[in-house]
This record gives C-alpha cells, structure tokens and sequence, in this order.
C-alpha cells in the first residue's frame, strides 16, 4: 500500500517462447474496500504524479512500431507499458477491445495475463518463506498430503521449489485437458494427475506443467490460512493498488472496461466467450491492465520492496530468479541472438541472456489472448504487453524494446522475422490438410453400424467421454467434463471418424478412431487433434460395458 492507503490496509490485515509456439491456454470488486480505496487515489497528488508517463526518444520510435505492428499482425487490440528507474515512462492502448464494437483499448483495459499469474504464486511462497510458515525444499506432501505423481518415489520426494520450475518429469502440458473447461475442482486436479506417464526422468529435464503450480497455490493456501485467491489480493492487488486487477472472470462487471478474445479464421477477427479458469487459478488465472501491470513491475525490479515497503526478501527474489531448470538455446537462437548464451527457468520466471543482460520474463496465452512481461534488472527496466487475439506480437515486440533501450547497432527486423513465421506457419498447415486428404482411403466403410460405435468411454484421470448417434451418416461425441468439447463425428475411413467441433472453440478438427477388439466389438476410443497445448492421446477411453 502506498502513501494515505496504508492506513485502509491495516483495516482489512493486509504458451511463449519465441519462435517456435504460441503458449496457452478479472475484475474481483470488493465493493466497499476499493471504493474507499479509490478515494484516496483521487487526492494523492503523489500517487498521480507518479503515475505520468514520460516520453522520450526511445518510447516515440517504439510508439510507431507499435501502431505499424498491430495492423501487420491482424490483432485487435493491444496495450502496452513501459518502467524504468521507478517511473512509468510509458503506458498506451492500442486498436478496439471488441472486432465488432469498437471500443478503444486504453491502459485501464483488463485483458488475461494467463501465465504470467505464476510470478505472483512463486512471490506468494516467498512471503510465507520469510514468514517461516515454509521453505522451498519442503516436500509437497508435507503440505499436501493427497499430492501423488507416477511414482511413490516422485511423489515422496517433489519439493515446493520443483512445482515451481517445471522439472517434474511430466511433458509441457501434459494433463492440461484435466482442468482446461472441466467441471473438476482444484483438489481433484491435482488428485488426478496421478494418472499422467512422465517423459524424462524426476528433475531430468524441462517440461511446463500447469499443475504443478496449481498444487503450489493450494500449498499458499493451506499454508496461510486462506484461499489462494485472498491471499494474491491482500498481499499484492489491495497493498499495490491493482484496483481493476481479479483472479476470476466471475468478478467481471456488465460495464468494466475489459477486452474481448479473438480467434482469427482466414483473416478475419472474431469475437470468443472467455473461458472460466477458477480451477487452474494459482497457474493462469489473474485478469489485469496494463496501469495496474506498471506496480507489479516495480516490486519485482525492486526486489520485493516498493515505496520502502517490504514484501518479501531480496534473497527471496534472487531465488526466484536462479537458474533451476536450464533450457537448451536452440539453433535459431544462437544464429540470430549470438549474445543468447543461456536459457532456463527459475521459481516462476523464464530466464536468458540477451545483449550481455539477464533478461526475466514470463509469457501468457489464453483463448484469444496472449502477453508478456519482461524485466531487465541491472537496467531497472520493465515492459508488459498485453494482446486480444492469437498471435506472436508480444515476443516480437520484446526484441524490438530490448534492442531500443540496449543500444543494438543494425538492429533486426524482428517485426517482419516474426511475420514470416506466422506466414511459413499458415502454409505448413495448409500442406498438411491437403497431406491428410490425399492419405485418406475414400472407398473404405465402417466395419461396424453407427448404433455399434455408441456407448460412453471412460478414461479414470478425465472422466466419460459419451458417442451417440446423430443421423443415419454421423455420430455427436460429448466430453461430459468439458462443455466446450463437444462436436460432430463424420466418417473419414475405416473405422476412424473426422471429428468437428460444434461449439465455439480455436481447437482445429481431428481424429476419433474406434478400435475394434477380438469380439468384433468396440474395446476403446482414442482421439487426435493436433494442436500445441492439449494432447488428448493422454486420454485411454475405454467403452463401458
């Protein structure tokens, strides 16, 4: 809480990695608490003062690239903002919040901040390491002791500080199908991924796991007495005064100044519902603005104090920001950043070197909107970037920031690199739809009548699956966990069905295929949609008897 608002607080006890993949995939009102709040912002001629941006040469030549980008991209809305040495020196909406409305983007527009939530859930242990109410090398069962993985051995062993940089042995994603749209609470995903087959060895390597970090907040939570959601607000939003910033779309009002998702289809924006994220919370959950976005910034390049407010440690902070978990710089990287000498993970932050700096930042996706936040810390510098639709903008424009404020003589286009990648990508689909067609066995038929392949499919991490039939030519299939999962089945050959979605989703078409056991019947029900974020071959749906 900064300046008059210390005074309120002690009232109420205070999918990216560039260029590969887009990674996946809330205006919380405590009415009379932030109205008051709010009272005091309005006098605090401090406040404001310090919230006015300055320009300068760097910010009006970004100023342009960023205008020029937006439209290059096909993105809707944007807005971005820029900290340095304590002050915010820029802060700026771009394009319209809704394709079909409209309205302008400004610095007060929420949008999703998706992962970049987990720099919050690491700083939240932080606060209750300092306090002694844990340590990071405390074993996860000690807290939690329902939390069991693959192995007993995994299980027995997994500290807090392995939840939190993605060295668990499970593969990037995996089991994200459990939570993502699901009617399974926070308790009974992290009881579930029991299930899930690793892919390396315990602490072998790098896989990015949602789950790990959800089983992380329920440890805040069980820790500190409260759920993980009060404690983000009363240690971070109310004390920084991230007014407009929530852990739940359900916080959203009718008249908020909020942005709307988009999933581009042949060029052309469209406007999606936002999906609920509650049961993810702690991994993806926190709804932001770029103005709120700015203080969050200066505590993390402050090291936890802001205002000469402590909130965690400076010890914490460089433990937060270790490298734990290395990642290999990959041939692309090392012929166009030859200073890109190491990247890695460390407690909720993503890691390289950049231009002889240590760059920390994290990336975000959710449906229809992707972001960015990046600190340089021995330049007191910080950028957020926060988008409405499917796209790699925020990585590209991370290189151009960091180019400007590093001085990088014969600086990249990396406007027009990255437009290339979306191009190559959109022709490399379109080579593998007319691959898939070409491979199909036109003059094959089920081996099977429809009413044969019905029945429900059972898979003990996710939950039924149900096919019925839909006419004499095609089945429906309802993943009855998921609302959003739910399509048509048209026959492709043999026994393997086109499967299309019939409700509003970005996921692309796939594959359902039956197979056939020794009785003639129908044992199992196995299911491909390629995509980066969901793998459902994690899905072994067995047909009940």
């Amino acid at each position: 809480m900064r300046n008059g608002k210390i005074a309120v607080q002690k009232l109420y006890c205070a999918r990216l990695t560039e260029p590969s993949m887009i990674t996946r995939k809330t205006l919380f009102v405590i009415a009379l608490l932030f109205f008051v709040l709010s009272s005091f912002d309005g006098g605090n001629k401090l406040f404001t003062e310090k919230k006015k941006e300055t320009k300068s040469n760097a910010t009006q030549k970004l100023d342009a690239i960023f205008k020029k980008s937006i439209a290059d991209f096909n993105v809707p809305g944007m807005a971005i903002a820029i900290v340095k040495d304590g002050k915010t020196i820029f802060s700026k909406g771009y394009g319209v919040k809704h394709a079909t409305t409209k309205e302008k983007v400004d610095d007060h527009t929420l949008f999703a901040i998706a992962s970049n939530t987990k720099s919050f859930t690491s700083a939240a242990l932080a606060i209750l390491v300092d306090a002694g109410k844990l340590k990071w090398t405390d074993k996860v069962t000690d807290h939690l002791p329902y939390f069991k993985l693959y192995s007993p051995y995994v299980s027995a062993e997994m500290t807090i500080a392995d939840l939190l940089c993605h060295r668990s042995g499970l593969a990037t994603f995996s089991g994200d199908l459990i939570w993502y749209g699901t009617t399974h609470g926070r308790e009974d995903v992290v009881k579930r991924a029991r299930f899930l087959k690793p892919t390396m060895g315990f602490r072998g390597g790098y896989g990015y796991s949602n789950i790990m970090f959800l089983a992380a907040g329920e440890i805040v939570a069980k820790a500190s007495g409260m759920s993980w959601d009060n404690f983000i607000k009363q240690k971070f939003f109310i004390p920084l005064g991230m007014n407009a910033t929530n852990t739940s779309i359900r916080d959203f009002r009718s008249d908020g100044n909020i942005a709307t998702p988009h999933n581009e289809v042949n060029g052309v924006n469209i406007p999606i519902d936002w999906v609920n994220w509650d049961n993810i919370g702690p991994a993806g959950s926190i709804n932001s603005c770029v103005a709120d976005m700015t203080w969050w910034l200066q505590l993390q390049l402050g090291k936890g104090t802001l205002d000469e407010q402590l909130f965690w440690n400076e010890q914490r902070t460089d433990e937060m920001w270790e490298n734990m978990t290395p990642k290999p710089v990959s041939k692309w990287q090392h012929e166009n950043m030859p200073s890109r000498h190491f990247n890695g993970y460390g407690l909720g932050w993503e890691l390289m070197e950049y231009e002889g700096h240590k760059v920390v930042s994290h990336g975000g996706g959710y449906d229809g909107m992707i972001s960015k936040t990046v600190l340089i810390p021995d330049m007191n510098l910080g950028f957020v970037v926060l988008t409405n639709s499917n796209n790699s903008l925020p990585s590209c424009l991370t290189f151009e920031i960091l180019d400007e404020f590093f001085g990088v003589k014969n600086q990249k286009d990396w406007v027009g690199i990255f437009l290339q990648f979306k191009k190559d990508d959109e022709v490399a689909a379109k080579r593998a739809e007319v691959d898939d067609e070409a491979n199909r066995v036109k003059t094959s038929k089920p081996s099977l009548a429809l009413d044969d392949y019905c029945g429900t499919y059972h898979c003990e991490m996710y939950g039924d699956v149900l096919v019925t039939k839909e006419d004499k030519d095609n089945l429906k299939i309802d993943f009855k966990p998921t609302a959003l999962f739910k399509g048509t089945l048209s026959h492709w050959h043999f026994d393997t069905f086109q499967l299309s979605w019939t409700t509003q989703m970005m996921l692309p078409k796939g594959k359902a295929t039956f197979v056939i056991g020794a009785d003639g019947k129908v044992s199992e029900l196995k299911v491909v949609v390629d995509n980066p974020d969901f793998d459902f071959t994690e899905l072994k749906l067995l047909k009940k008897s």
